[in-house]
């Protein structure tokens, strides 16, 4: 068990299973981006772990750059994209990977679709650890999910409450 604040948090995947996991999805990716030489888009700051561990097991000769938006406010999404840095590099007829660490609502992708699409990729996929398929109502399907969860809230691996929790090396559920 583990304590963040004023909440308590239980196991739930292991970083035996999160790394299994992100091999298999490396595999699948380079696979898929062969001889594309994809750039690979992670969303930060939650999205920092699981790329850096992705980013170990790709040989499709990729790049990798940074978004940082926020929808969540404690441990609710709000409903709302505030934009925090923009991207400099250009994605015109490129192949662009979304790397994300988890798809809650889906309101935080259909902003970083919506703004990258504008900017011409060749394609656009979105590779997300976690999702929430019964809260999901994104407009665009994810290519590449890790694991799909129940409606709970999770820190650890990246994810945080209030901004602790994020250097865990596996992931927890909120008890209660």
């Amino acid at each position: 068990m583990v304590h963040i604040h004023e909440l308590s948090f239980a196991p739930f995947l292991t970083e035996t299973m999160l790394q299994a996991r992100i091999k298999e999805l490396a595999a699948q990716l380079n696979n898929n981006y062969a001889g594309k030489k994809p750039i690979f888009l992670a969303v930060m700051n939650g999205a920092f772990m699981f790329a850096s561990d992705l980013f170990k097991w790709l040989d499709c000769q990729p790049e990798l750059s940074f978004v940082k938006v926020s929808s969540y406010q404690g441990t609710q999404s709000s409903g709302r994209v505030d934009e925090l840095i923009g991207l400099q590099t250009a994605l015109k007829d490129r192949h662009v990977v979304i790397v994300e660490d988890i798809l809650d609502t889906g309101v935080t992708m259909d902003k970083i679709f919506t703004l990258l699409q504008a900017d011409q990729p060749a394609s656009l996929a979105i590779c997300s650890l976690l999702l929430k398929p019964t809260s999901y109502k994104g407009k665009h399907t994810p290519n590449y999910v890790g694991f799909e969860i129940e409606d709970r809230f999770v820190v650890g691996f990246g994810l945080d409450y209030k901004e602790l929790g994020r250097e865990l090396p596996a992931i927890y559920q909120l008890i209660g």
